[in-house]
């Protein structure tokens, strides 16, 4: 067994070196730096790359250092500790994530923290109080648009930019006719809102909620 492992590990580091001279080879000006991630990697010392950005999220100004990778949910909960956007299945099926950025609707599990510097980022901490809540969320606990409440801040902030899509006139795939101002019909809804899931079922309620904000009969 231990000269298996010798010869496994004889093997690895040929196939390195040979991955190193192909890239030597193609990209000469890369050559050094393969070999100085390579060696940092093996020996445990690849340090993160930071950078710096400013974000503005719910009107308020924030200036953080990041590992490049971060990713804009893990910035908000991690680092501003904005834990109302919840991380589900951090692959961008969910939509526990979403927020709105520049008033548009995005995944941020999907996005990183850096790409978006400067840009208006509004999440559910930034919609409403529970003081002054915002017509969508009090719609929501009227209609019992919830019932555990894990997803209900990423619905919220769809529906929100939803029926923003719909007063611009941006049509969805259950558009009839792609020249006429879409209506927030509950076909409409269903469609636009089908990116967030809800484990619990609440569907019929979530619609009802949004079509009382929309001024439709759900």
């Amino acid at each position: 067994m231990t000269e298996c492992n010798h010869i496994n590990a004889g093997r690895r580091g040929l196939l390195i070196a040979g991955a190193l001279s192909a890239t030597a080879v193609a990209v000469p000006g890369v050559a050094g730096a393969a070999e100085a991630a390579h060696a940092a990697a093996q020996a445990g010392q690849a340090p993160p790359v930071l950078m710096k950005v400013n974000l503005d999220i719910n009107g308020q100004r924030h200036s953080l250092e990041l590992d490049t990778r971060t990713t804009l949910l893990d910035a908000l909960r991690e680092y501003l500790h904005l834990t109302g956007t919840k991380k589900g299945c951090d692959h961008g099926q969910c939509g526990a994530c979403t927020v709105m950025l520049d008033g548009q609707r995005i995944n941020a599990c999907l996005s990183l923290a850096v790409m978006h510097e400067g840009a208006r980022i509004t999440t559910i901490e930034g919609l409403g109080t529970p003081d002054k809540l915002h017509p969508m969320q009090a719609a929501f606990i009227a209609h019992d648009g919830y019932q555990c409440g894990y997803c209900t801040p990423g619905q919220i902030c769809s529906a929100v930019a939803a029926l923003g899509e719909i007063r611009q006139g941006i049509p969805s795939h259950v558009s009839v006719d792609l020249n006429a101002a879409p209506q927030a019909t509950p076909e409409e809804l269903r469609e636009r809102m089908s990116g967030n899931l809800c484990r619990c079922g609440a569907y019929s309620n979530i619609i009802e909620a949004i079509s009382e904000v929309a001024g439709r009969p759900a």
